[in-house]
């Protein structure tokens, strides 16, 4: 498995500020959260989601493709920073 966040640079508050993917190795989503700017979060995982968060539809280019968009900023993280933010979206239920 791989962890990465992706920075999102925008101004939209209806979009997510900062994503966090678990992938597996075909570079497909396993666990996604998506962090707002408000604070709100959702999550989506293979059976389960918030009302607007999905895993996506496509393999995750790697790092270094995903940061040609100067509108990302990608990083790859350790599991447990994934696994925090993976808890408190589920607890928040937010949406």
């Amino acid at each position: 498995m791989k962890y990465i966040r992706v920075t999102w640079k925008h101004d939209n508050p209806e979009d997510p500020i900062d994503l966090y993917s678990e992938i597996d190795e075909n570079s497909w989503e396993i666990r996604k959260v998506e962090v707002f700017s408000d604070g709100r979060m959702g999550y989506s995982d293979r059976s389960d989601h918030s009302e607007s968060t999905r895993l996506g539809l496509a393999p995750v280019p790697g790092v270094e493709e995903i940061a040609k968009d100067p509108e990302f900023a990608p990083i790859e993280i350790n599991r447990s920073e994934f696994e925090r933010h993976w808890e408190a979206a589920r607890a928040a239920r937010v949406f």
